[in-house]
């Protein structure tokens, strides 16, 4: 059906409470019955610099653009204005930004950059499109409801391996088809997770991203790189199909960084075939659901990692905290819990080489995740100082707001050069030159993400005012942020450990001959 055209004469003239259009970006809304059902109130559209008017100034202060995509709201237009196009875009599943820095620069075509090649750059915009149509719309609803993750969307996950993608490269990926083929399993390197991992963060909805399957990635590679071969044909395939959920169970109310300290024992049967287990477990992402956990037990001669399935005497409880009840944490009872020998991951004793083995993948892939929400963060900023206007000016027209921004864009775009950086070298190294010279770099990298997260939500919310402290609206997503980012600056190691880590490695190598 053609549009109606309407000349904005015409428009003045539908001013009255029984007859009430507005313009928004070059489209006729009738709002006539639709204002005494607005949140708002009807008063809003009755001001005379509304009634009758262009309202998209107006509009744009108030509402974010997904609004007007809405179907109720696309039933109010009834035509066009007279010699007038919409300026603005509606984002499409897959779209790149066009906001100055809400893209890392390796995807401008202005930009170069010697670790991307075509197969990261298909997997990115085969990503992007996934996560935009599949992820997304259930990160929204079940940050809301609470709820874990769709089944569907999982199962849809694990059809196009991304599960098995997020452990990184390696001989699990032998025989997969990667994304539709997109990338080959012996060509698979960190550069491609990292791509992978930046664009699962793009919702914006934290405790749904660790809720979908952050357990998994940090709770599987003691089995895939410690189980026995029995076990891992078991398992894996279970947890990799999204029919079986698994997380790590460390951190405990007695003790978190200081993991040789654990407090939950297990101790051999008389007939030494299986560990008995007592204890409990803290803040366990993903704990509530999960069918297996790999857990850190206290043993005669040290720690041991041991394959925990949910069984008689396991039991969890949701702990709710600044996030989402969607991200599962929990508090986990081991109460005589009797579990085969044969589930010791790794060497007796010896957990605490599987507990650190975990270490540096897992504090890099926090890190890039930083990164990638930082300048989600950025973008936002950008587009509310564009369209928000204070004493007759943008707020980019407010150099203080441009001050900030510039702030936040340099420490970014840091970040990314550094991240990358950090990402090619895991490309070119071995696992056991990755544990000698990268677990200081990583740890440091992950350190000044968490710091500049902090910097970057104080900002953001000074940019969005009472908006940045709302659950819902223009500000929802920068309310999300700046109340879920310390949970970075805790969870893979504190901000202090990493950063005492980060020198204490740097120590090793100080030449004794150095003087000033």
């Amino acid at each position: 059906m053609s549009t109606k055209i309407y000349s904005r004469d015409d428009i003045s003239k539908h001013n009255t409470k029984g007859d009430l259009w507005i313009v928004i970006d070059s489209m006729i809304y009738d709002v006539s019955k639709f204002m005494n059902m607005h949140p708002g109130g009807a008063s809003v559209f009755l001001d005379e610099e509304v009634a009758g008017q262009d309202a998209t100034e107006q509009f744009f202060n108030l509402h974010r653009v997904e609004v007007l995509q809405k179907p109720q709201y696309k039933r109010l237009i009834v035509g066009q204005v007279e010699n007038e196009k919409p300026i603005v875009k509606f984002p499409q599943p897959g779209d790149l930004s066009e906001v100055p820095y809400g893209e890392p620069s390796w995807l401008s075509k202005a930009y170069h950059s010697p670790y991307y090649n075509d197969s990261h750059k298909a997997l990115q915009k085969w990503m992007r499109k996934f996560v935009d149509t599949v992820i997304t719309p259930d990160a929204i609803a079940r940050e809301k409801d609470g709820k874990r993750f769709s089944d569907d969307v999982v199962k849809k996950m694990a059809q196009y391996e991304i599960n098995a993608m997020r452990l990184g490269p390696g001989k699990h990926l032998h025989g997969r088809t990667l994304a539709e083929g997109i990338v080959k399993p012996e060509e698979f390197d960190y550069i491609h997770e990292m791509v992978i991992n930046q664009e699962l963060v793009r919702h914006g909805q934290r405790g749904y991203g660790d809720g979908l399957l952050a357990g998994m990635v940090i709770g599987l590679p003691p089995v895939l790189n410690f189980g026995s071969e029995e076990l891992k044909k078991r398992i894996i395939p279970e947890v990799l199909s999204g029919e079986k959920f698994i997380s790590l169970a460390i951190s405990e109310a007695f003790a978190g960084s200081d993991v040789a300290n654990l407090r939950t024992t297990a101790k051999k049967s008389e007939d030494g075939k299986h560990w008995i287990i007592n204890g409990t477990k803290k803040w366990i992402t993903n704990g509530t659901f999960s069918d297996y956990f790999s857990v850190g037990c206290k043993t005669e001669g040290g720690l041991t990692m041991i394959l925990v399935e949910r069984t008689e005497g396991v039991s969890t409880e949701q702990i709710k905290t600044s996030y989402s009840t969607t991200a599962g944490t929990a508090f986990i009872t081991f109460d005589d819990v009797k579990v085969p020998v044969e589930n010791t991951l790794g060497p007796e004793d010896g957990g605490l080489l599987v507990i650190l083995s975990n270490f540096n993948h897992e504090r890099f892939v926090m890190a890039t995740a930083s990164v990638r929400s930082i300048r989600f963060v950025i973008e936002e900023c950008f587009k509310w100082a564009n369209q928000r206007k204070v004493f007759g000016k943008t707020l980019l027209g407010q150099p203080v707001i441009r001050y900030k921004l510039a702030g936040m864009v340099a420490k970014a775009e840091s970040l990314q050069a550094w991240l990358e950086y950090i990402g090619f070298q895991m490309t070119k190294m071995s696992y056991k030159e990755q544990s000698r010279y990268l677990a200081g770099p990583i740890a440091l990298l992950k350190m000044q993400c968490t710091r500049v997260e902090n910097s970057v939500a104080d900002d953001a919310v000074q940019i969005f005012g009472g908006r940045a402290i709302t659950q819902t609206g223009m500000g929802r997503n920068i309310e999300m942020f700046n109340r879920t980012y310390k949970f970075n600056s805790l969870l893979g190691g504190s901000e202090e450990i990493l950063g005492d880590l980060g020198i204490r490695q740097a120590m090793r190598q100080m030449p004794k001959s150095a003087r000033l």
